[in-house]
């Protein structure tokens, strides 16, 4: 069982930048990917992230619509860490972020309508407690 803590969360402003960080113990994440997840007050869990694992052959990331161009993932398997790199951000950015782990590589989005799809949370595991992400002026 891989135990996840989430650190870098904090207060910011509109427009700025936080960099989130997701360290594990217990075991290596090499074999894992890894999902990052939000959860604001009165709405539902959204992914927002995910990065396979570094040995996977199908090496894929995801962002979800809604932070696509304004967010980036990464990881150092050596650190045993994976980051949420986050910019531009507003206020719909305000959440608890959430790191996981899914085995090997990041699952298929799930599209739920023409428009929309979503990072299914199905076979995530070993969420961390999370970290506050605040947006305010």
């Amino acid at each position: 069982q891989v135990q996840l803590v989430e650190s870098g969360g904090g207060l910011v402003q509109p427009g700025g930048s936080l960099r989130l960080s997701c360290e594990a113990s217990g075991a290596t994440l090499e074999h894992y990917a890894v999902g990052w997840f939000r959860q604001a007050p009165g709405k539902e869990r959204e992914g927002v992230s995910c990065i396979s694992s570094s040995g996977s052959t199908d090496r894929r990331t995801y962002y979800s619509d809604s932070v696509k161009g304004r967010f980036t993932i990464s990881r150092d398997d050596a650190k045993n860490t994976v980051y949420l790199q986050m910019n531009s951000l507003d206020s719909e950015d305000a959440a608890v972020y959430y790191c996981a782990t899914h085995p090997i590589r990041c699952p298929e989005p799930t599209r739920v309508s023409a428009t929309t799809e979503i990072l299914p949370a199905f076979r995530f595991t070993s969420w961390g407690q999370g970290t506050q992400v605040t947006v305010s002026s």
